[in-house]
Order: structure tokens, then sequence, then C-alpha cells
């Protein structure tokens, strides 16, 4: 089985340390490839992020099915064009985020997400309810981080992020937390120890949903809204002049 990693930003290592996360967890038989497009936004953080990080990671799944590749999953936690990637992809597209909710529904009654800007915490409430999880979700909280500055200084990250997991065990009554941001995905291990919260990092979630699901014989679905695209001619531009 092969998956491949895409992560939507250009910051290379941040790609390596998803793709280390992801290798830890994945059955022998799994080949998993990471790649990120080189001309997209160093880090996403924020709507216009997201859409001009879309067609660089579209290219690259796109590039994938010329490959072989039977499943993909995209690390970035905003689930950035995950539609779309679905429409041009045969076999199953994870977003990070979905993938954590699932499991967190799996494993608690109630859980809470742990993001890094402020910015990011409307957009993920709004996943979370189109994820059906709302009445589980007790609050989005952030440790108002740049995404880059993650891996900047990994022990000040951990602190800052035990300190918010706590918070949320105590304030608000959360049974499981969710790593908000790829770049974390490192760190989840020691964040359980320190913490005995159970904590769900979106990548390792994603990788091994998606092996269940090839495993299983799962593909997308083109019966409607994941068909593929239609095929339409450019438009051809007529000197103004030209025009009647």
């Amino acid at each position: 089985m092969r998956i491949l990693l895409v992560n939507p930003n250009s910051t290379a290592s941040m790609t390596e340390q998803a793709h280390r996360s992801a290798e830890r967890v994945a059955a022998p038989t799994t080949l998993v490839e990471a790649v990120n497009p080189t001309t997209s936004p160093t880090s996403i953080e924020g709507h216009a992020d997201e859409a001009m990080a879309v067609p660089a990671m579209l290219a690259e799944i796109r590039a994938g099915e010329a490959r072989g590749i039977d499943a993909y999953v995209i690390a970035c936690f905003d689930d950035p064009g995950l539609g779309a990637a679905r429409e041009i992809a045969s076999g199953p597209v994870i977003g990070i985020c979905q993938a954590a909710i699932q499991v967190a529904m799996n494993i608690a009654t109630r859980f809470s997400i742990i993001t890094t800007l402020p910015r990011s915490v409307p957009i993920i409430e709004d996943l979370v309810d189109a994820y059906g999880a709302g009445h589980r979700c007790r609050k989005v909280r952030s440790v108002d981080m740049p995404v880059l500055a993650l891996e900047e200084d990994l022990a000040h990250t951990e602190e800052m992020l035990v300190r918010e997991i706590l918070r949320a065990k105590q304030d608000d009554g959360a049974e499981a937390i969710i790593l908000g941001c790829a770049g974390m995905s490192e760190l989840c291990d020691r964040l359980k120890l320190r913490t005995g919260m159970p904590v769900i990092d979106g990548v390792t979630a994603a990788i091994k949903l998606a092996e269940a699901l090839v495993g299983a014989g799962y593909s997308t679905s083109k019966v409607g809204a994941y068909d593929y695209p239609r095929v339409k001619s450019a438009a051809v531009a007529r000197p103004v002049d030209a025009v009647a």
C-alpha cells in the first residue's frame, strides 16, 4: 500500500517532521511518501494562505494519481481543498482535522482542540461543526504561536501545550485533546505522558484511517459530488474591439 502525505505549505522541515510521525505508526507493508509544493506559502494561517496553497497541493495529488498512489493524507489541520482533492483522486483522501475528530469521538465523550494562532480558532470551530462534532467539542484553544515558531524551540512549544492541555482538562472538562497543527505531531507521545490525557495527532490518525479504508477496499465515490471534474475547454480571449 502506498500513501502520499501532502503538506500543502512549502516548509520542507515540517513535511519531514510529519513524515517521521507517519512512518512511526504505518504498517510494515505500507510505504508512506511525503511531498510539499515549493510555491505555496511557508505556513497556512488563514483563508488566504489556504486558497494560495490548494492549486499546488492538487498538482501533487494529480502526480500521485499518475504514480498509482492508493490514498492521500492532507497534512494541514485546516483540511484545505479536501473536497477538491477527493474529486481528482480515485483512492481515499484524508484530512488530518477530520481524522482526528473521528478518533476523538470514538474514545471520549468530549474533547478540546489546541491550535496555534487565535485567528485559526474560528476556522477550526467551523470545521468541527461541519464534521458533526460541535456537541462533543468543548473548546478550541490557542497557544498564540505562529506555525513556524513551533519547531524553533520545541521545549518551549511543549511547555505551552502542556499548560493548555491541563487547562482544557480542568476548565473544559475535556476527556481527550486534539493537537490542531501537523507541526505538533512529534510531541504527541510526550504530551500524553506528561498530562495523563489521551492526546490525538491528526497525522497518525489519518495514516491509520487511510490504511483501514484501502485495506477494506474502499475508494472515493464518483457518483455525485466527488465525481471527477468535467473537462472544459479554456476560454479564448478576444481583442476588445472584436467584441460586439
